[in-house]
């Protein structure tokens, strides 16, 4: 049962990471065009800058899970490298339960408090004079901040049964 929740998990951070990737395609070519209008045509674009800050925070949200499954985090291993596997999975378990669940379940919290504020509102983005709502991007930072729970979830039980000597598979690794 849990090796089944773990790789469910797994599978959809995988995929939302390799999905949402193609966002990096739609930021690089919105920030060209800004350019090559800006600067080749003297015609500037009001939607490129808000646009690009919506692609930039949306790869960033939506890749905490794909990059906590590939343990690509950054982490301080002067003392981490010299633990044994368990020691290490001993120290990630409870580090995940009095700070990571604490944090993100905090800040999923005070998101959807504001993403439903901005649905309610109908709150809209001021930076620049284009004026977007900013419920569609502050619904993705919710989403983004649930799908890293659940791999924080995910990487709880694989570290669980480190601790107790029964390991799961790691194929995705």
């Amino acid at each position: 049962m849990a090796k089944t929740i773990v790789s469910a998990i797994d599978n959809i951070n995988d995929w939302v990471g390799k999905i949402f990737c193609w966002c990096t395609l739609a930021l690089v070519l919105t920030g060209a065009y800004d350019s090559i209008m800006r600067y080749a045509f003297r015609q500037p674009t009001i939607w490129a800058y808000e646009t690009s800050c919506m692609l930039g925070g949306t790869i960033i949200v939506m890749g905490w899970g794909y990059v906590l499954l590939k343990k690509q985090h950054v982490r301080v291993d002067i003392f981490y490298t010299r633990l044994s596997d368990r020691q290490k999975a001993i120290l990630d378990f409870v580090c995940s339960l009095f700070l990571f669940f604490p944090i993100i379940a905090l800040l999923i919290y005070v998101s959807y408090e504001w993403m439903w504020q901005a649905w309610v509102k109908h709150e809209i983005m001021r930076e620049t004079y284009w004026y977007p709502p900013a419920g569609p991007f502050k619904t993705v930072v919710v989403v983004g901040l649930c799908l890293f729970l659940l791999q924080g979830i995910a990487e709880a039980i694989r570290n669980f049964y480190r601790i107790i000597n029964k390991p799961l598979s790691e194929e995705k690794r």
